[in-house]
């Protein structure tokens, strides 16, 4: 029998704050976390905007040693403070070093887009093409080992279950939730952290400006800059930082008196195979409506019980061909459509990352009976019109929201889908 699993911690480091309840209290008043990025001007890069988290160091200074922090670049401390947060949030402690006990049954699905990409081009190319190979020191390879950020945690938390890094896109965060949700129904573990990190480093970002799909119309407005379901939006906005779920068994949360803060009722992953439009950069439509409709299957729930949708919406071209799978997938007319609202408004894309930031959102918006607001949209695309009351330009109360749904469409043309329930005790 398939085991019931809930969400009992979570920590986060977004470009609009670094925890939780920060998280949530920007959420609700639409405040951004888009600004200038020298970097990139410097760089020449056409789009000169960023999310990149604030006052890092200072929270990694406080939870690190100083050895440990000479091994961590930003991804890894990104990842390592939203699960220590997340560890934390659920009631449980961090272990001491000297510890030699395993955590048998807890293990982590910790994602990242493109991983260590600051210390390759800071350190590693550099040095190497300057013949100083020795000056790379110790700890070079874990720092750039895509794996690097999912061993990190389990060293700090001595996890002793599956630990691994999963890698698919924008919709890393969304499938490393998905992964772990499946290995606790399975019974193979008992808790999993799962989500995503993406440091914030230029070089990360320089392939999308050559592709002409960042923002670049707004980089004196930098919060203005993220556009989703606009007439005006001129791509997405670059960003950066970490968002970890800590999900568990119902049977295990209930038995150490844990707060439960939602349900994960069901999940799914597809790919469209690169046909009927998909491609290394699109997603087949149909891809799409069939991730949305399995997860809701995979829940045992049906299209008219989804009270507010959490999109993938990066303020592309692709936004209006989202907004009409999603009413494809529901089966619902435009104007029938639940509330439908873009997180990467407030925080722009945190690749790798953007899913599992995403995802919190979700639950603090059924905790709070709330859906936030999806800022930068007074214009609304003319394709997306047809939907227009379903976006919420401010704070929405919907005191009686019971479900939301997550989704995340990555380049490979890879998807993701998660549906989150209010815990309500039963």
């Amino acid at each position: 029998m398939s085991r019931r699993v809930v969400v009992t911690g979570m920590g986060v480091v977004a470009p609009n704050a670094n925890d939780v309840n920060g998280f949530e209290l920007a959420l609700r008043k639409g405040t951004s976390g888009i600004r200038a990025n020298e970097a990139m001007a410097q760089a020449g890069f056409a789009s000169r905007v960023a999310g990149v988290p604030q006052g890092v160091d200072a929270i990694a200074d406080s939870y690190f040693d100083e050895g440990l922090l000479r091994s961590m670049n930003f991804s890894h401390r990104y990842a390592a403070i939203a699960a220590l947060d997340a560890w934390r949030d659920a009631g449980l402690a961090r272990p001491e070093p000297g510890d030699d006990a395993v955590d048998w049954n807890s293990g982590a699905v910790l994602g990242t887009g493109i991983g260590g990409m600051d210390t390759i081009a800071e350190r590693v190319v550099p040095l190497t093409n300057a013949g100083k190979v020795r000056r790379l020191g110790s700890t070079a390879v874990e720092q750039v080992m895509a794996s690097g950020i999912s061993a990190r945690i389990s060293g700090l938390l001595a996890l002793g279950n599956q630990v691994t890094t999963n890698s698919s896109a924008c919709s890393t965060g969304t499938e490393a939730i998905a992964e772990g949700v499946e290995r606790i129904r399975r019974g193979q573990a008992t808790r999993m952290l799962c989500g995503g990190a993406e440091g914030a480093c230029h070089h990360i970002w320089a392939g999308f400006d050559a592709m002409r799909v960042l923002s670049r119309s707004m980089n004196d407005a930098p919060e203005r800059a993220s556009r989703p379901m606009s007439a005006s939006a001129g791509g997405f906005v670059a960003s950066s930082g970490a968002g970890v779920l800590l999900v568990e068994s119902l049977e295990s949360a209930l038995e150490r008196g844990a707060h439960i803060r939602a349900e994960v009722l069901g999940c799914a992953l597809n790919c469209g195979g690169h046909r009927a439009g998909g491609s290394m950069t699109a997603p087949n439509p149909e891809g799409v409506r069939r991730c949305i409709r399995d997860a809701l299957r995979d829940a045992g729930i049906e299209p008219a019980q989804v009270g507010a949708i959490n999109g993938h919406l990066t303020a592309t071209g692709a936004d209006p061909k989202e907004v009409a799978s999603w009413s494809a997938a529901l089966e619902v007319a435009p104007g029938d459509l639940p509330p439908i609202t873009s997180t990467k408004s407030m925080i722009g894309h945190a690749l790798g990352a953007a899913g599992a930031i995403e995802s919190i959102a979700c639950v603090l918006m059924l905790e709070g009976g709330f859906v936030h607001p999806s800022v930068n949209c007074e214009d609304v695309h003319p394709e997306i019109e047809p939907y227009a009351a379903s976006i919420p330009h401010q704070l929405r109360e919907i005191r009686d929201l019971e479900i939301v749904v997550k989704a995340g469409f990555g380049f490979g043309d890879v998807n993701a889908c998660v549906v989150f329930r209010k815990w309500s005790g039963d």
